[in-house]
């Protein structure tokens, strides 16, 4: 396979704080529709072809850039890429026309059954192969590139003879596709994994990065009392993780970014103040690359 071109459609998103839409804060929203950068949704919720999610949708779509976020592709799974699956997709994407559609690199169906969970792969000259195809298909079905999100894991494998950055932007590479930075997975897989998150970092091509996400994640210990994360994206950002996310945009520049809470979802309030963090660090780093001014180091 070849290096690949960018396909049409080029981001129209801005690069400002986004929050993730829950249905529960429609009408937050709408009493007074505040200055977000964008708002991203899980495409699979979505599949339907009408009713109150629609509706919803809809209207939000006339005021904000969208993004859609998709979590059952399966990219990284060794079976063919699931045609319904994609065919429904494109049917969302051509509705909406988003600003950004984000995949996982993961794993999450075998044969007839779906798991609800994004697994790990062996990052292997094979998987890579495979992941880089699909996708190409995703991006040729769509007409459009796509981000593809590093993933957060608490296993590695044996067999695995490419570092996880490595394998990033060699699918880039070969496909032409974008990536999205998710840092909190940076932070829970390197501890989990007792690794640098910076080091992960500094390796990062982030001229790639299309999107960032920020998400909370759960303190827990393995058998051995050893530090064990969960991507739980119920809670706030930690201190930590938004000391890498400044690390980040210090060196890229202000990129998309979302804040990500899945679970126990709180008042929309909470999520607007969680945003407003990381858009104060994109107006910081905003003003030291304007014209006339030197940029960050």
């Amino acid at each position: 396979m070849s290096c690949l071109t960018p396909r049409i459609m080029p981001s129209t998103m801005p690069a400002r704080a986004g929050l993730g839409f829950k249905p529960e804060h429609f009408a937050d929203i709408a009493e007074g529709w505040p200055d977000l950068g964008f708002l991203e949704v899980h495409a699979e919720n979505y599949f339907g072809e009408g009713g109150p999610p629609h509706a919803m949708l809809a209207a939000l779509a006339e005021r904000y850039p969208l993004s859609l976020h998709g979590v059952g592709l399966s990219i990284g799974g060794s079976a063919p890429l699931d045609q319904n699956h994609l065919a429904r997709l494109k049917r969302l994407h051509d509705r909406y026309r988003p600003a950004l559609f984000s995949e996982h690199l993961a794993w999450s169906s075998h044969g007839e059954v779906f798991l609800d969970d994004l697994l790990p792969l062996p990052y292997t000259e094979a998987t890579l192969k495979t992941v880089a195809e699909h996708v190409d298909q995703v991006q040729a079905a769509l007409g459009r590139t796509m981000l593809l999100e590093n993933p957060s894991t608490y296993v590695t494998f044996a067999e695995s003879t490419i570092p996880e950055v490595e394998f990033l932007a060699e699918v880039a590479r070969r496909s032409g596709c974008g990536l999205l930075l998710d840092v909190n997975n940076v932070f829970v897989s390197a501890t989990n994994h007792a690794t640098s998150a910076k080091t992960y970092l500094d390796g990062f091509p982030l001229h790639a990065v299309g999107e960032i996400h920020l998400g909370g994640h759960l303190s827990s210990a393995d058998e051995t009392g050893a530090a064990l994360l969960i991507d739980a994206h119920d809670r706030p950002v930690a201190d930590p993780v938004w000391t890498l996310y400044e690390r980040v945009i210090a060196r890229a520049g202000p990129r998309p970014t979302l804040i990500e809470w899945d679970n126990d979802v709180p008042a929309f309030a909470v999520l607007l103040a969680e945003a407003g963090r990381a858009e104060a660090i994109l107006d910081r780093y905003r003003l030291r690359s304007r014209p006339g001014r030197r940029k960050a180091a």
